[in-house]
Order: C-alpha cells, then structure tokens, then sequence
C-alpha cells in the first residue's frame, strides 16, 4: 500500500510538471502540457487508483505552493480528477455468479462524456466565477477568432472618385460589422460544446494510451476489453436530450447543457466507430473498408464524425448488432 501510494506521489509530481510548463507558452511547453493526464492515468491502471488519487492530491498542492492556488485548483479540476476517476471506472469490477465482471466500456464513455462536461464547466467558473465576466471574455475571445478569419472589408474597388456619395461603402462596411458580430455571438454559443467534445476525444484517447502502456508492462489490473462491442447503454440517449433541454437555462447551468451536449455527442461518435468495426467483423474487404472510413475521417478533417455519430445515436437506440458468431480475427 505505501509503495503504490509512494509511486502515486511520484507521478503528481511529473504531472504537475508537465501542467506547469505551459505557462511557457511554447510549442514545446503546450505538447508536454497535453502529457499531463497520462502519469495519474498510468498510476490508476496499473497500481490502484489509490496511488491515482495520491497523485492527483501531489500535483494539486505542489501547483498552489510553487506557483499559485490557481494553477492547482485549474489542474485538480481539468486534469487529475478526471484522469483519477476514469481510471477508478476503469478498475472497477464485481464478483457475480459467473465471475469477476468489470465495468462496461459502454458505460465507461457515458462517464467520460459527463466527466469532459464537468471539466470545463469546473474551469469555466474558477476562471470566472461571475457569469457576466464569463461572457464578455467568451465574446471577446470568439470576436478575436472571428476577425482573424474574415477581416474588415477594404474600401471597395468600384467606389467613386474623392467626394462621392459614401453611403454605400458606409452600409456595405455597417452589414459587414453586423455579419461578423453575429458570426462571433453565434461561435460563443457553442464554444463550451466545442471545447467539451474536444476533451471527451482527448480523454477517450489519454485512458486507450494509458491501458496500452500500462498492458505492455503486464500490469493491466483488468482484460483488454473487446473495444468493437462497446454498446453505451439507452440512458445516455436521456441525458443527451435532458443536456439538450438544459442549454436554454440561463447563467452557468446552460453553459453546462451545451457543454454536455458537445460531450455526448463525441462519445456517440465514437460509438458509431465502434459500431463499424464491429458490424464489418467477418465481412469481406473488411480492412479496405476500415481504411477508407478513416481517411475520410482525416480528409474531410472531422465531419464525417457527424455520421458516425448519428450512425452511434442510431446503434444505440435500435440496438440492432448483428449477432456474435464465431470469433472472427
């Protein structure tokens, strides 16, 4: 028990290293910044998530002693209480009639997108507890995006010589301004969503690197699951629609229900994923078709995820997997 809990101390220690140095702001800083979750994930599967928890505390103080009581509440909230509780999920199994039965994977990305929600959420207020500050900087940061993309029009080529009527490059510059404006309100909507399912994406990946690891070493605490028949059960299509319903609420509670929603739709992804690669198990062509899936997936750069995720919200809702034969390769 010491011995893990002394190997966990250890792993917050590089964990808040590798969170600390992004207040370098190089690209070397931000690519360690984004390791930042794997020695608590690490810990978590391959000792117990005791010595994760123990991790996650380490990093959390030495953060608010070294640095600031910020930069350890942002690191307790965004990285190791996520990675300590994904791994606990992950170890998480019980005695049943027909043997030790671990916790579903399908589950498991229900709670990923949930903990990804409450992430940001958790971020978004320690940032800024007041909801009105929270979103003159949400506002400020979409406008900066905005304008970077598409900058204010130049006078226009056609206009006339000095002294010419300018009410038309004045109106075409005014519709312009609105046009962008919009765009940036419209941005901030769904920022939270954005960001939260960009996190759900990262998460998923962190905990699949990490059991990887940890199962090259041999100290995996449970069996590679059998990732294809990952089946989300039916209750994440409620949450999905209660999120949905949430995001109107005003204040930080709606800012949640966006950020759900975002979650859950990339982890509905990702089940529509799994649901490809275990429906074409057996089928001829298998792998050509898998390759061809994904450099779709990398050529159109994301939005062919829309249909893997109505493909993940349909699979789910049906429940229609074809039945399992033979083990296939």
């Amino acid at each position: 028990m010491t011995h893990n809990l002394l190997i966990g101390v250890g792993a917050g220690l590089v964990s808040a290293l590798l969170f600390g140095v992004l207040l370098k702001g190089s690209a070397l800083a931000i690519t360690l910044y984004l390791l930042a979750p794997l020695p608590i994930l690490i810990v978590g599967l391959g000792w117990s998530h005791r010595a994760a928890l123990a991790a996650a505390a380490t990093g959390c103080l030495v953060l608010m002693a070294v640095i600031q009581p910020f930069m350890g509440l942002a690191f307790a909230a965004y990285i190791a209480l996520p990675a300590w509780w994904l791994a606990y999920l992950t170890v998480l199994g019980r005695e049943t009639a027909s043997g030790l039965e671990w916790y579903p994977t399908g589950r498991l990305l229900g709670w990923i997108a949930a903990t990804a929600a409450l992430a940001f959420i958790a971020i978004a207020v320690l940032a800024n507890p007041n909801y009105t500050a929270y979103e003159v900087q949400l506002q400020k940061l979409s406008h900066g995006l905005v304008d970077s993309r598409s900058p204010a029009p130049g006078p226009s080529p056609d206009a006339g010589p000095a002294g010419a009527d300018k009410s038309t490059p004045d109106k075409d510059q005014s519709d312009g301004d609105v046009s962008r404006d919009e765009l940036a309100t419209a941005f901030a909507a769904i920022v939270p969503a954005l960001a939260a399912h960009g996190l759900a994406m990262l998460l998923t990946f962190y905990l699949w690197a990490a059991a990887r690891i940890v199962g090259i070493s041999g100290r995996l605490l449970r069996p590679w699951p059998d990732l294809p028949s990952t089946k989300m059960p039916k209750a994440c299509l409620g949450v999905l629609a209660a999120a949905a319903i949430l995001s109107f609420a005003p204040g930080f509670a709606g800012v949640l229900g966006v950020a759900l929603v975002g979650a859950f739709t990339a982890v509905f992804a990702l089940q529509g994923l799994a649901a490809f690669h275990d429906r074409s198990r057996g089928r001829p062509g298998r792998g050509l078709m898998l390759f061809a899936m994904y450099v779709v997936l990398f050529v159109t750069q994301g939005v062919a995820l829309i249909a893997l995720t109505i493909f993940g919200l349909a699979d789910t809702a049906l429940d229609r997997r074809r039945p399992k034969g033979p083990a296939a390769p």
